[in-house]
């Protein structure tokens, strides 16, 4: 990947990526930022709304948006400024988000876009619309989009059963250690 800087970018640049989003995305999210509404993590509460099934949170799909700024357009390097946002239609698992965004103002003084954002989803339903101001980086970045590595996170419900885990492969491990050692036995 690399950054455009302010000299490269022109009105009507336009960059887009698309994802089909798991319910495991949803519930990443949901677990990551602590917004257990029933709307979004509860299949059968969801089941009695007009939605019929969970939907992902608005700023998830918001999150999108910040994909194609960071890695396209401007690209790395660029700093997020503000967003307006509409939430227009639900998005659900299974559904293929397509996320635009394209450069209506260019203010070379400021060093500052204005980004038309539009998600679509797979039938071409527009389910988010908005605004967005982003400064881009003054000088080229290139990146090769590896982040550095990171341990996973389990949910929250399941981290005291890795800890049971850990702590039960520690003493196994110390059995081990003991029985290796040659340490003698006790006389039956």
């Amino acid at each position: 990947m690399i950054g455009k800087t302010m000299a490269e970018l022109t009105q009507g640049d336009w960059a887009e990526i698309s994802r089909t989003v798991a319910m495991g995305d949803i519930t990443g999210f949901v677990d990551a930022v602590g917004d257990y509404n029933p709307i979004h993590s509860d299949p059968d509460f969801a089941a009695t709304t007009a939605f019929r099934e969970p939907i992902a949170p608005g700023v998830f799909t918001a999150g999108l948006i910040s994909a194609v700024i960071g890695t396209r357009l401007p690209g790395p390097g660029a700093v997020y400024l503000s967003q307006s946002l509409k939430f227009t239609r639900p998005v659900k698992a299974g559904d293929t988000i397509t996320t635009r965004v394209e450069v209506l103002e260019v203010i070379r003084e400021r060093n500052r876009i204005r980004l038309s954002t539009v998600c679509r989803n797979q039938h071409g339903d527009e389910v988010l619309i908005g605004e967005a101001w982003v400064m881009p980086s003054r000088s080229p970045i290139s990146y090769d989009g590896q982040p550095p590595h990171r341990p996973m996170r389990l949910p929250l419900a399941l981290q005291p059963w890795a800890v049971a885990a850990q702590a039960m492969a520690l003493w196994g491990n110390l059995g081990l250690s003991l029985l290796a050692a040659g340490l003698p036995r006790p006389r039956a």
